[in-house]
């Protein structure tokens, strides 16, 4: 009786030893660091560390460590002031052709992250970082897609045959078409009705020879709505594709978008990791005007200048053919006759229509690819790539004239990222310094050790033997429930806390229903054996059912709720796996060590 198979106490023992060692990364805390990641094509390699190393030499900085980090170089110091003072020279150095994030990395040895050790995450209340709201302009939503629709409708009424004089977009809103007489105006209407469902006839502000057109309501909202999911879509993959740990974006209302960036500490620097994607415009190639005179600023008005890699000037048109807005997917790779670095571009339906119908009349003619990349918040564009259009092109095609292979990648990673597909204005930010960080964390320490060091006093004074038992077990599950959060890269807050605090109350509360069971049969008279596996056995239903109703609670905050509530959620639900199993099995093993077997007990030391 009260006896568990060896191999039972080894697989509890191997599980506690687990838990220790996963959960000892937290320990350690954090380096100040930097985080160095590449523009383009910049490279990332033992020569750039040297080269760090020098910069930081020079200006009398010392690191703790420099390594690769995956595709990042990182950078740990003593210090936050010298970590400050080496962003200053690298900024100075090396600023234009990589990013410098500031950041916080584990201090935990070596051989801990050999075995897969991680620290928990810390949100924004803990760790610092940045807040921002952000605008979306749904102005210029409208007025993208009423630009979309002129173009579209000048080609249908072109190929169609039918004679106009102009169409544009009309400055109170809307799309104005102007026919050469009523007949042609006839088969306009009758064109855009079959054509373009989307478009309504505004019938007051039309004439015998003109129409006005406006969008419909409902694809106003579907325009509106799909712009904003595209930018939250855009800033998740602009922050995910740059590394940054446990981000929060999401959408806040019917316009607004929260980006929360824990470990982040300059607003600066985060406004530059949002805003570094890059996008292409397709432009032909102008074959009248001058490259000279545009160099001397005698610039064609239907024409801009612009300047290929080498630095050699190029002069395009304004009409920007196709844009970035359309890609749905970008790869790397070679191209098959020449075998040079390549790009291949998918479009979306529309885009590949459009682009089709830009490029049937262009065959024969030079081509641009314009490259364009915001870095400190500016724009830099770079003619990347001409080529000859030798036939009408589609929904796939690739773009070719880069450097190398690495550059292709990046090339095809941003541009997966994709373009915002309407322009956004932070109209609030705010920085969680992380002074303020460690002062959340530590009162929540206090008050979660507290709480155990006023727990582990009563059940050891009022069930004495059973008592340090149970504090064992509630010792082992915080440092099991640590260990999950670690693992499982869980996102601990303020409100995590809390929950961390309310799993300790429970899992005393189980060992005080075992307990309590225990002396309730040895007060009708049952043996110590017997009162133990009776206790356990008979306290197992009523626990099962009161962690069972918290966990579908803990479940349900977790489906529907957001930010805080969640991070509340999480701990919860880990916190009623591990202390089920600590104040269940865990208990039932020690006790069964001091206890159990063919030990003859005539009296148990359970107040």
């Amino acid at each position: 009786m009260n006896q568990y198979p060896r191999w039972a106490y080894l697989a509890i023992g191997l599980v506690l030893l687990l838990g220790t060692i996963y959960a000892l990364p937290n320990v350690y805390g954090s380096d100040p660091a930097l985080q160095l990641s590449a523009r383009r094509a910049a490279p990332i390699d033992a020569a750039l560390i040297e080269r760090v190393g020098a910069v930081l030499s020079d200006k009398g900085v010392t690191a703790k460590d420099i390594a690769l980090d995956g595709n990042r170089v990182a950078i740990r110091f003593a210090s936050i002031a010298d970590r400050k003072a080496a962003s200053d020279a690298l900024e100075q150095a090396i600023g234009e052709q990589y990013v410098i994030a500031l950041n916080l990395l584990s201090a935990m040895p070596r051989w801990l992250a050999a075995i897969g050790g991680k620290q928990m995450y810390m949100g924004l209340d803990l760790r610092g970082g940045v807040h921002f709201l952000m605008q979306v302009d749904t102005k210029a939503v409208i007025k993208q897609t009423e630009d979309r629709f002129v173009a579209e409708l000048r080609t249908a009424l072109r190929e169609a045959k039918v004679r106009y004089k102009a169409v544009a977009v009309e400055p109170g809103g809307g799309v104005g078409v102007q026919f050469d007489d009523a007949e042609a105006l006839e088969s306009g209407r009758s064109l855009v009705n079959r054509d373009f469902p989307d478009l309504i006839l505004d019938k007051g502000a039309s004439t015998d020879t003109s129409l006005r057109l406006i969008l419909s309501e409902s694809y106003l909202r579907e325009v509106q709505e799909s712009a904003l999911e595209q930018n939250l879509t855009t800033l998740r993959n602009r922050v995910n594709e740059l590394g940054v740990a446990e981000p929060v974006i999401q959408r806040q209302g019917a316009t607004r978008i929260v980006v929360e960036l824990p470990g982040i500490e300059d607003p600066a620097e985060a406004k530059e990791i949002i805003g570094s994607t890059a996008t292409l415009e397709f432009r032909m190639v102008d074959l009248n005007g001058s490259v000279q005179d545009a160099v001397e600023g005698r610039i064609p008005v239907t024409s801009a200048l612009f300047y290929e890699r080498n630095g050699g000037p190029v002069l395009l048109n304004k009409r920007v053919m196709l844009t970035g807005e359309s890609i749905i997917d970008a790869s790397s790779g070679l191209e098959q006759q020449s075998g040079q670095p390549a790009v291949f571009v998918t479009l979306d339906g529309d885009g590949g229509r459009r682009f089709r119908n830009a490029t049937r009349d262009e065959i024969g003619k030079p081509m641009a690819v314009l490259y364009i990349e915001h870095v400190k918040g500016k724009p830099v564009q770079e003619v990347i790539s001409i080529a000859t259009i030798r036939d009408q092109l589609g929904q796939r095609f690739q773009i070719t004239g880069l450097d190398s292979a690495d550059e292709a990648r990046n090339l095809a990673l941003l541009l997966r990222a994709g373009a915002l597909a309407a322009p956004i204005e932070i109209v609030q930010e705010s920085t969680v310094g992380p002074s303020l960080g460690q002062d959340n964390i530590d009162v929540g320490l206090r008050s979660v050790m507290f709480g155990l060091a006023l727990v582990v006093l009563f059940m050891l004074v009022y069930y004495q033997v059973f008592g340090l038992i149970a504090n064992i077990a509630v010792t082992f599950n915080l440092v099991l429930l640590v260990a999950l959060l670690s693992a499982l890269q869980a996102t601990l807050s303020m409100p995590g806390i809390a929950g961390i605090a309310l799993t300790i109350g429970m899992a005393v509360d189980a060992n005080v229903l075992i307990n309590e069971r225990i002396r309730e049969e040895l007060r009708n008279g049952n043996t110590p054996q017997a009162s133990i596996f009776a206790g356990y056995e008979r306290a197992f239903s009523s626990i099962a059912d009161g962690n069972l109703t918290t966990l579908i609670a803990g479940i349900v905050l977790f489906n529907f709720g957001t930010g805080p509530v969640r991070g509340f959620a999480v701990t919860l639900c880990l916190g009623i796996v591990t202390s089920m199993f600590t104040a269940i099995w865990c208990t039932r093993a020690l006790v069964n060590l001091i206890y159990g077997g063919n030990k003859r007990i005539t009296r148990l030391a359970i107040g």
